[in-house]
């Protein structure tokens, strides 16, 4: 008996050290803990800022709950924020800074004690986003009523300057202390078909990324040293896949640029099929997955709110390899993804880790964490990324990306138009950087469901001008 009565004094003593310690932290973030959730609608809770103006604030209120969560223009930045519930927990920055911006971080302890002492009302730290509010908005207008996706990024510091998902949907209808509104309006959103509730720039089931996947392909061919710009390929009007009757060809018709041979540089230059599912297994499975994991693929990245993995498979079939080359078959990726392609060939090869987080702001208005730019991966040299730049700046220049040209500056890019299903609309995508040689942002754009267009639209007919829109936002303040 005395032995029983031990263990389980041990195991008592066990599980308490668990949950106090080494949980503590992820039980108290989790949105759906009550005890959390109202502690911290009992003190005034910090504001999100963009710019110095908050996105989102407390204001108190005459219920038991005594602040209530507003934001201004939610549809704009929801995707951002995220929301903060009663009952249907918290996402967004809202959710993963749920500690600072509630007042319960352990940071945050002096804070919290100063208070009691002083007999002041509990507050919460402010959260200032790396968010510029103009390209936000030129992303959110630019988007227009597409299904899609947006990301803007700093490709020297990995900051994000805009992010944008439609569609949308308010905040603010959310944030209520009706708990049978809020439910219902909750089901409501998720009933949706439109998924108003996804963050498509980060989150959620994915597109394949088509055209723009072949960027990855084209780094590990130059990287790996096996390959150069002017390495020459077949270029028939159709390419038998393997071990199928089905053939490959390019979105257009035809071979690649008219020869009877093309090179990378062509095929990329001119978005050709038929050439990359030739240098795909030319280059081998195990290599690019290499590369498109040194760009961020089948890894979550945390902005802080975690995203869904990118995937490039591993142990495809052959006709699988050669469909993947060009960013198809079991391929899928986030514009969050894209725009880390586009930014580490921005950057020399070097990807940064991005973030919406600027700093976070103690009620003191003492700084408890400043942004600090940080390497992600050194994906690929920086000749391999001076070479990558100046393909894509000719494909932007005189091939497939044109309509993200800008008058007086170089605009490197690269379109997609990405396939679904056999009467499924396309996936539309561009991704990019400007200027050139001196990038001050990359960008990555998706359009669902054609753009509505069915199968008949091209990334670079309804992506490279929405992504020209966002590289201007930024050039020409």
């Amino acid at each position: 008996m005395s032995i029983v009565v031990l263990l389980m004094f041990v195991a008592l003593f066990a599980s308490g050290t668990v949950i106090q310690v080494f949980a503590a932290d992820s039980l108290r973030a989790d949105g759906h803990n009550v005890r959390t959730l109202y502690a911290s609608y009992s003190a005034e809770r910090g504001p999100i800022l963009v710019a110095g103006q908050q996105i989102a604030q407390s204001i108190a209120v005459a219920d038991k709950y005594k602040f209530q969560r507003t934001y201004s223009n939610g549809p704009l930045y929801a995707p951002v924020t995220g929301y903060f519930t009663l009952d249907q927990g918290n996402t967004g920055i809202e959710g993963a800074l749920n500690d600072y911006l509630s007042g319960t971080s352990s940071q945050q302890f002096l804070d919290q004690l100063n208070a009691v002492i002083t007999g002041q009302n509990p507050k919460g730290a402010a959260v200032e986003l790396t968010i510029d509010p103009v390209v936000q908005q030129a992303a959110f207008d630019a988007l227009g009523a597409n299904s899609g996706a947006v990301i803007a990024i700093n490709p020297k510091t990995g900051a994000i300057l805009a992010m944008v998902s439609k569609s949308t949907f308010d905040p603010n209808v959310l944030a209520v202390h009706d708990t049978d509104a809020v439910i219902s309006t909750y089901k409501s959103l998720m009933s949706d078909t439109a998924n108003p509730l996804i963050n498509r720039t980060m989150s959620g089931d994915l597109n394949p990324p088509g055209s723009v996947f072949k960027l990855v392909v084209t780094a590990a061919a130059l990287d790996s040293g096996q390959f150069t710009p002017d390495s020459e390929f077949p270029n028939p009007p159709q390419l038998p896949l393997a071990q199928s009757d089905s053939f490959i060809r390019n979105s257009e018709g035809g071979n690649c640029g008219g020869g009877a041979t093309a090179s990378i540089a062509t095929g990329l230059r001119l978005s050709c099929n038929i050439t990359f599912a030739q240098v795909g297994p030319a280059v081998g499975e195990r290599t690019i997955a290499e590369y498109a994991e040194r760009f961020g693929f089948n890894k979550s990245v945390n902005v802080p709110m975690a995203s869904t993995a990118s995937v490039y498979p591993r142990g495809m079939t052959a006709p699988e390899l050669m469909l993947s080359s060009f960013g198809q078959a079991s391929v899928r990726a986030s514009p969050l993804q894209m725009a880390m392609v586009a930014m580490g060939i921005a950057n020399g090869g070097t990807v940064m880790n991005p973030t919406l987080v600027n700093s976070i702001i103690a009620p003191d208005l003492t700084v408890r964490q400043a942004f600090q730019s940080s390497v992600f991966s050194q994906a690929i040299s920086k000749q391999t990324a001076l070479t990558l730049t100046q393909m894509m700046i000719n494909g932007v220049a005189n091939g497939a990306a044109s309509n993200a040209r800008i008058d007086g500056v170089d605009v490197a890019g690269k379109t997609g138009t990405a396939e679904n299903g056999q009467s499924e609309p396309y996936s539309l995508w561009f991704t990019g950087f400007a200027p050139a040689h001196d990038p001050q942002v990359a960008v990555a754009v998706v359009v669902e469901n054609g753009g509505g267009f069915g199968q008949s639209a091209f990334g670079n007919q309804v992506a490279a001008p929405i992504a020209k829109k966002v590289l201007e936002a930024v050039l020409f303040r």
